[in-house]
C-alpha cells in the first residue's frame, strides 16, 4: 500500500479528494447562511439541479468506470459482465413493476450501498482504512457513509422524501404508497436511532483501533460533513449534486492512487502501440455504444412503467430517473464489483 501512498501524494489524488470535501462543505455553508436569511429554493429548482447533476454530470462517470474495468478484460470475461448486468436489470425492472414499495425500498438499499461502499474503496486507496481491522468494521463505514444518503434526509426532510417517494411508487400504483405511510411516524425515528448508532459504533471502533496515521481523522471528517450536508442541504439537490461532486470526484482520486491493473485481453482502444487516430476513433465508438445502451434500457423502462412521469413534468423525471438510476446502479455494484473479484469498478490491489 505504499506505493499507493506515494503515488496518490503525486497531487492530482489528494485534490481531488480535497475538491470533493470543499464541494460538500461549501454548499453546507451556502444553505445555512440561505436558512438564516429566511431564503428557500424551490421544489421545481431543486428538482431541475438533481436533474442537470444526475444525468449530465454524474451518468457519463458511471458508464466510464465500466470502460475502465472492462478496457483490457478478456473478451468473454466482458460478454458474461454484459449479459449479467442486463439479466440483474432486468430483475430489479421486475420486481419493481410487481411490488414497487419493495422496489423503492430496494433502490434506497442501492444508493446506500453504492455511496458507502465506493467511499469505503476510496479510504483504502488515499487517506487509508487501516483503522477498519474486520469486516464487520468495513460494513459499518459503509452504513455509517453511505447511509447519510437516505438515513439523514429521511429524518431531516420527511415531507419531501415522502412525497418523491410517493411519486416513485406512484409510476407504478398509483397512491401504493399510503399502505405502509401510516407506519412512518415509527419507521423515521427507528431509522434514524438505528443510523445514529451505527455511525457512533463506526467512529468509536474506528477511534480504539486507529493506527496512528491519520486515517481515522479524516474518516471522521468526512463521516461528519457527509451527515452535516444531508441534513442542511435540501434531499433533492443534495442527492442530485452528492453523487456527481462526491462520489465521482473522488472514485477519480482513487483511480490516480491505484497502479495499472495487468492486462487479460484486447485493450479496447487498441493498446500503446494504436496511433492517436486509432485511439479516438475506438473511444468514440465506446462512447457511442455505451450511450446507445443506456438509452435503450431506459426506452424499455419508459415503455413498461404504467405512469412513467406522475404528477408535473419536472417532480415526474425526477421520480423517473430516480428509479431508473436505481434499476442499472444494482448491477453496477454487483457485476461490476461484488462476483468481479479480480478487479471491479472500485478496484484497489
Amino acid at each position: 500500500m505504499r506505493s499507493l501512498r506515494t503515488h496518490v501524494a503525486g497531487g492530482v489524488g489528494p485534490g481531488a479528494v480535497t475538491l470533493s470535501r470543499a464541494a460538500l462543505a461549501g454548499l453546507v455553508v451556502l444553505f445555512v447562511v440561505a436558512r438564516g436569511l429566511g431564503t428557500t429554493v424551490s421544489l421545481r429548482t431543486q428538482a431541475a439541479v438533481y436533474l442537470v447533476g444526475m444525468v449530465a454530470l454524474n451518468l457519463p462517470h458511471g458508464g466510464y468506470e465500466h470502460f475502465a474495468n472492462l478496457r483490457r478484460r478478456a473478451t468473454r470475461f466482458r460478454g458474461r459482465y454484459v449479459v449479467g448486468y442486463l439479466l440483474l436489470a432486468g430483475a430489479f425492472l421486475g420486481l419493481f413493476l410487481v411490488a414497487p414499495v419493495v422496489g423503492l425500498a430496494l433502490a434506497i438499499a442501492v444508493a446506500v450501498l453504492k455511496g458507502g461502499g465506493g467511499d469505503l474503496y476510496v479510504l483504502r486507496a488515499t487517506t487509508g482504512a487501516g483503522h477498519l481491522r474486520s469486516r464487520p468494521q468495513r460494513l459499518l463505514a459503509v452504513v455509517a457513509r453511505g447511509g447519510a444518503v437516505m438515513a439523514v434526509p429521511i429524518v431531516a426532510f420527511p415531507e419531501t422524501f415522502h412525497a418523491f417517494s410517493s411519486l416513485m411508487v406512484a409510476m407504478v400504483d398509483p397512491g401504493g404508497l399510503a399502505g405502509v405511510a401510516g407506519y412512518f411516524d415509527v419507521t423515521r425515528p427507528l431509522i434514524g436511532g438505528l443510523y445514529g448508532a451505527a455511525v457512533l459504533a463506526h467512529l468509536g471502533l474506528g477511534f480504539v483501533r486507529r493506527p496512528g496515521t491519520g486515517a481515522w481523522a479524516a474518516d471522521a471528517l468526512e463521516t461528519a460533513l457527509l451527515v452535516s450536508y444531508f441534513a442542511v442541504v435540501p434531499v433533492v439537490v443534495a442527492v442530485g449534486l452528492y453523487f456527481p461532486l462526491w462520489y465521482s470526484v473522488r472514485q477519480v482520486a482513487r483511480e490516480l492512487a491505484v497502479d495499472d491493473a495487468p492486462s487479460d485481453g484486447p485493450d479496447l482502444l487498441g493498446g500503446r502501440d494504436a496511433s492517436a487516430g486509432t485511439v479516438a476513433l475506438r473511444a468514440w465508438g465506446v462512447l457511442v455504444a455505451g450511450a446507445l445502451a443506456t438509452a435503450a434500457v431506459a426506452v424499455a423502462f419508459w415503455l413498461l412503467v404504467p405512469n412513467p412521469i406522475p404528477g408535473s413534468v419536472r417532480f415526474g423525471a425526477v421520480a423517473f430517473w430516480s428509479v431508473f438510476i436505481s434499476v442499472i446502479a444494482l448491477p453496477h455494484i454487483v457485476v461490476g464489483n461484488v462476483l468481479d473479484r479480480e478487479r471491479g469498478i472500485w478496484h484497489v490491489p
